[in-house]
């Protein structure tokens, strides 16, 4: 199948025309090798199909983290048959360094120059023709977000697929550096060489240490025999490369693309002078993250809340007396009514909740707010030692914490690298949220947003905490620049926001219909055994595990074998906390049940130490295995483990003796 990929700067629109041309065609993995996420799609033109693949953002194709090395290995030995490069209008010059990269690999290269329409707002003149002449490449306006140009687009990528042309681009970087291009190109061809021998040579003058290492591993190469006389001018050649690339840039936009005489003050440079405001920004981002987790109860539980649950009592109903009619055994009718049912119902019944929050999230995202988010928050993580760009993941992390793990490869440091990793989990997941909503359900119904909203807060807090401890004992050193482009905001699209909260919702059901069915089948079978025992009770083998355990959660307040057998089967999955209590606590079939057990089993100063616990201890399966992929460490997933629930555990302790002694209990 012919193949397409597609690379572009982040904040070019590469997503949203990714979205736009493979609309529900889409299937989501990771890179052979690589924790780095593979996005690929497939299109239908003129009754021929064709594959996309959506390459990872990047300024450029260097080697300074693993999204870079991903895209660029993939161009030079996946064998795409073309390229689009997915180009911001707005900042052609900057947007154009990653173009010229590609042509100097000698890639097929068709550019969608997208937000033609916010150029035109900016005043900004693009002469397409004389641009697309000067770099001798088809370009093809487009406005991914309301889908114009794609149709055309993927014509002249087809159209160019099927010719047989060089569009490399040819760049003089000096004499001295042409002359020792050359000179590197006669070593290297004696070499059965994975990568263009050209495209080699300019890297070795870049001084870029992958290819360096791979040439010294490889082939026995090494810097000083390549560039002989030159070695000892390594940075300044870099440098040089840069400028001539630059200068190669320049050149094409000076003849193709006027600015206007004066900067245009835009709609998102007005709301900017507010929201990034020296001292408005960060209470701002308080209020529009406690009104987000306001509007998640308000619509949430007040207008969709009992839906869920109804449906689930009558299925657990009809799944019963399904059963009878056939003169099931006992334990069957057991195991659905109860344990799955129970269980997984339970979990399912606060999807309402989740579904609203990933929405307000995707409004945020799509707006362009959140990148302000990280810049807003770049300033306080380097006073804790890291920058604006690990906040990036944190927010990630609020999703799922294993995208928040994996998202921190793009940080160049290794010392932003790994504290990020450490901290990630502290940030409260989509799966934490139900057991949130059981407890607040119990004893915080009026005030459930901003319940919601303080436990997101301390987890940030604690992250942050233990930021500054770590960059000041494990990883001393100096944390890499931070760098970022603001979009402009954006009228959020229907289309994105219902994807990005499909993508979550839809994964949390398959972990609800996989994960948290085995581990609950698991557990309601030690919950049954020894056979004669009463079921769920403290006799059983579920029971005796929970004992075993109970006592080190007294001093927070919930030393019950029930309390305890929920926290441990949340190391599982956290899902599965809500779906053991709910099956352990009488084998309860609905949530409202559940609560009412909760009210009996825990006071208002316990539920919350519960949650603080739930928030802070040890990261769910899939995260841990995330960060022994990130880490390719099993120290560090082992010290992730154990910290988080020493952290967890202290500070539980802590909100419960301290509630205590001045009247909260």
């Amino acid at each position: 199948m012919n193949t397409i990929a597609l690379v572009g700067n982040p904040n070019s629109g590469k997503t949203t025309l990714f979205n736009a041309l493979t609309g529900s065609n889409q299937r989501v993995g990771n890179w052979p090798g690589v924790t780095v996420e593979k996005k690929e799609g497939s299109i239908k033109f003129k009754d021929k199909q064709y594959t996309i693949i959506d390459l990872p953002g990047a300024y450029s194709l260097g080697s300074f983290s693993e999204d870079e090395v991903v895209a660029r290995d993939f161009i030079l030995k996946g064998n795409p048959d073309v390229v689009i490069n997915v180009v911001d209008a707005t900042n052609i010059e900057r947007n154009l360094y990653l173009t010229i990269q590609l042509l100097e690999m000698g890639a097929k290269v068709v550019v969608a120059l997208n937000m033609i329409d916010e150029a035109k707002a900016k005043k900004i003149e693009i002469d397409i023709n004389t641009l697309s002449q000067k770099l001798g490449v088809p370009i093809v306006p487009t406005i991914a977000s309301k889908r114009k140009g794609i149709e055309e687009l993927v014509s002249k990528a087809i159209e160019l697929m099927e010719k047989d042309v060089d569009y490399k681009a040819h760049i003089s970087y000096g004499e001295s550096i042409d002359k020792e291009i050359e000179n590197i190109k006669k070593v290297l061809s004696s070499f059965d060489l994975d990568y263009p021998a050209d495209w080699i040579a300019v890297k070795v003058l870049e001084g870029d240490p992958y290819v360096l290492s791979k040439l010294e591993k490889d082939y026995n190469l090494s810097k000083s025999t390549l560039l002989k006389d030159l070695a000892e001018k390594e940075e300044d050649l870099e440098l040089e490369v840069i400028d001539k690339r630059y200068e190669y840039i320049n050149n094409i936009t000076r003849e193709a693309v006027k600015l206007p005489d004066e900067h245009i003050e835009t709609l998102s440079d007005k709301i900017d002078k507010v929201i990034t405001h020296k001292f408005l920004a960060l209470p701002i981002f308080g209020l529009i993250m406690f009104i987000v987790f306001q509007l998640t109860f308000a619509i949430g539980e007040d207008f969709l809340g009992g839906y869920i649950g109804g449906l689930i009592e009558i299925l657990g109903s009809g799944i019963e007396n399904i059963l009878i009619s056939f003169n099931a055994p006992d334990w069957l009718i057991s195991f659905f009514t109860e344990g799955i049912v129970g269980g997984i119902g339970t979990v399912l019944e606060f999807v309402p909740l989740i579904v609203v929050l990933y929405m307000l999230m995707g409004i945020l995202e799509d707006s362009g707010y959140m990148a302000r988010a990280a810049y807003i928050m770049d300033n306080i993580m380097r006073a804790l030692g890291l920058h604006g760009k690990s906040f990036i993941s944190m927010i990630i992390g609020f999703g799922c914490n294993v995208p928040g793990v994996m998202s921190t490869r793009t940080l160049e440091n290794k010392k932003d690298r790994m504290i990020s990793i450490l901290i990630n989990p502290f940030m409260s997941c989509g799966a934490r949220i139900q057991i949130y909503l059981v407890f607040i359900s119990a004893f915080f119904p009026d005030s459930g947003g901003l319940v919601l909203f303080s436990l997101y807060f301390l987890g940030i807090l604690v992250a942050l905490i233990m930021a500054k401890i770590f960059s000041k004992t494990l990883f001393k050193g100096e944390s890499s620049y931070f760098i970022m482009e603001l979009p402009p905001y954006r009228m959020p699209t229907i289309r994105n926001v219902l994807r990005n909260m499909w993508d979550n919702v839809s994964e949390f059901l398959v972990r609800a219909g996989t994960v948290i069915f085995f581990v609950v089948s698991i557990l309601w079978v030690l919950a049954m055994l020894p056979v004669g025992v009463e079921a769920y009770s403290q006799e059983s083998i579920l029971g005796k595990i929970g004992t075993l355990i109970a006592p080190i959660f007294v001093p927070a307040g919930y030393g019950t074998w029930q309390a305890a057998v929920g926290l441990f089967s949340g190391i599982a999955a956290k899902e599965a906390v809500v779906a053991i209590l709910g099956m352990v606590y009488a084998g309860v079939e609905e949530g409202s049940a559940l609560v009412n057990a909760i009210q009996s089993a825990f006071t208002p100063l316990s539920a919350v130490s519960f949650m603080v616990m739930t928030l802070l201890y040890t990261p769910c399966a899939a995260t841990l295995g995330a960060i022994k992929k990130e880490t390719g460490s099993l120290k560090w997933t082992a010290f992730s483990a154990l910290y988080s629930f020493a952290i967890a555990w202290l500070v539980s302790v802590l909100v419960y003796q301290v509630g205590s002694a001045i009247g909260l209990g």
